[in-house]
């Protein structure tokens, strides 16, 4: 269920905004984001696991506050980032 180890290095290294960034909101959304289509793959053919369907509501809150905090900061990067990762905002 989880994103592998070379996807999530993948990811940070396209949303890197300088060597070694790890942690800047940009990267963080853009691992939820992986993390959460992947959850969303494996509720469409497990309907009932109640358990992974919590962590998916917590993962989605946990962007949605961080895509709410880079908008009030810096709107440029936040357009920029909804638009690569396809978000409907």
């Amino acid at each position: 269920m989880a994103i592998s180890k070379e996807r999530k290095d993948q990811i940070i290294k396209e949303f890197a905004t300088h060597e070694g960034d790890t942690g800047s909101t940009q990267v963080q959304v853009a691992v939820l984001t992986a993390d959460i289509n992947e959850l969303n793959d494996h509720l469409r053919t497990h309907k009932h696991d109640y358990h992974s369907q919590r962590g998916l509501m917590k993962k989605i809150g946990h962007r949605r506050n961080l895509l709410a905090y880079l908008r009030r900061t810096d709107l440029n990067a936040y357009r920029d980032l909804i638009q690569k990762l396809g978000l409907r905002r």
